[in-house]
């Protein structure tokens, strides 16, 4: 497998632990500066078993090579609207309404919402809102010149909030859970080094119902109402969290495509 790395990516402190790890794996790659004036993705090599790892819009150019395998799994089963079929009432936000981010939404005295991009997951960060505090986000995000993929059309899923216990994140390759580990629990909590039991059942149950790709993530949560899926996000653009291991994730692709 040949892997086309994203090099100007700044948010993410774990991203350039990837490098040494692919040499260690002796997994060829090439790195690409993605900026605006890039429309269309090529390699210096001439070969299709390509993988494309880095930022939304790496991904979307990555799917637009059809002939690279694996490629890129942007969009698809990933959305929502696709995965909510299979999934019900096992997701998070099933019962959500879409609307558009300028679109004024109704709220009651001391409500609040849940939030999140509808399509575009790196958007913004899904969170609990005011009717103050989103109204705020809604006007300093239109007038952020620094991203420009925000705009008053964007799409938004609002839901009930929910009480989180614990959230874990799943790299899924070929039906089965590669990685998993915990991104998210509260303080009161006891450590877990590893996912419980409960979680990793529950994930493979919703796999078995519904293999969204052949290399997806999944994000996954203990609530006051069981475990539920969090959102489904696709591999190319996921991000690792400082205790995911990296050789791990990449070594069990490679071996699966190759």
């Amino acid at each position: 497998m040949y892997i086309l790395i994203q090099s100007n990516i700044h948010k993410d402190p774990d991203f350039d632990r990837i490098y040494p790890i692919l040499d260690e794996l002796q997994i060829p790659f090439e790195k690409i500066n993605l900026n605006s004036s890039i429309t269309k993705l090529e390699i210096s090599q001439k070969r299709n078993d390509v993988f494309v790892y880095g930022s939304v819009k790496l991904a979307m150019l990555g799917k637009e090579n059809t002939d690279w395998k694996p490629g890129s799994f942007y969009g698809g089963n990933h959305l929502f609207e696709v995965n909510s079929k299979f999934y019900k009432d096992n997701l998070l936000n099933f019962n959500t309404e879409v609307k558009e981010l300028s679109e004024k939404l109704d709220w009651n005295d001391q409500e609040q919402k849940f939030i999140k991009p509808y399509k575009f997951a790196k958007l913004f960060t899904g969170n609990i809102f005011t009717r103050i505090k989103w109204e705020n986000f809604v006007e300093n995000s239109l007038k952020n010149p620094n991203n420009p993929l925000i705009n008053a059309k964007s799409l938004v899923q609002i839901s009930i909030p929910r009480d989180i216990i614990k959230e874990a994140r799943l790299w899924i390759v070929g039906g089965k859970i590669i990685e998993a580990i915990y991104y998210k629990i509260l303080k009161d909590i006891p450590f877990e080094e590893n996912v419980e039991e409960a979680g990793i059942e529950f994930a493979e149950k919703m796999i078995s119902i519904f293999n969204v790709a052949e290399a997806f993530v999944m994000d996954i949560c203990l609530t006051d109402i069981g475990w539920k899926i969090v959102e489904i996000n696709c591999i190319n653009s996921a991000g690792f969290f400082p205790n995911a291991d990296v050789k791990k994730i990449f070594k069990e692709l490679n071996n699966y495509y190759y």
